[in-house]
């Protein structure tokens, strides 16, 4: 399975950092692209690392999943960052997966992704899915092709959910008891 990962400055460092991991000890092959225009990314606690790609180099049709992380710049960014929503859009419409953790869904929901659709997401976050269907008491969860994930202490139930939708239970299990969960 081929995943891209959006980046952006101040992302969620856990989000970010722990599902990357735990998704390329399952066997995942993990593309971190920059929406910035370097490849230089510093998430929301003051961290840099160098992303893969720019968005520009990438095509997104070689690509099964799409994740979308939390963290301050969504809030920053949400009523004018097209980028994500319509990468988002393309990749509903060619019936891929999207998976958006703690204040992610909210692209989701400004590309009508979420509309009459069960999601978690940090809370707070519902705002920008009106005609969604909140789930507050979900750590994280799959509805069709769309995952989502409450915050940056449920990235393990996301990562599951992520895990099991392309391996199978067994295999979102092994991982598990691999790391010790």
């Amino acid at each position: 399975m081929k995943a891209l990962f959006v980046l952006s400055n101040d992302i969620e460092d856990v989000e970010t950092l722990a599902t990357r991991g735990l998704l390329v000890r399952s066997g995942f092959d993990v593309t971190m692209i920059s929406t910035e225009e370097t490849l230089m990314i510093r998430t929301a606690f003051g961290l840099r690392f160098e992303a893969d790609a720019l968005l520009s180099g990438i095509n997104i049709s070689d690509y099964d999943l799409l994740i979308i992380p939390g963290g301050k710049y969504v809030a920053n960014t949400i009523n004018r960052n097209q980028v994500i929503p319509q990468l988002a859009k393309e990749f509903a419409a060619n019936d891929k997966v999207i998976a958006a953790i703690c204040a992610g869904p909210r692209f989701l929901g400004k590309a009508g992704l979420l509309d009459h659709t069960r999601f978690t997401a940090y809370p707070g976050s519902e705002v920008d899915m009106p005609n969604g269907i909140y789930c507050p008491e979900k750590k994280a969860m799959t509805e069709g092709n769309i995952i989502t994930g409450k915050g940056a202490g449920t990235v393990y139930q996301f990562v599951y959910e992520i895990v099991k939708y392309f391996k199978g239970t067994t295999a979102a299990d092994n991982l598990f008891e691999s790391i010790q969960y």
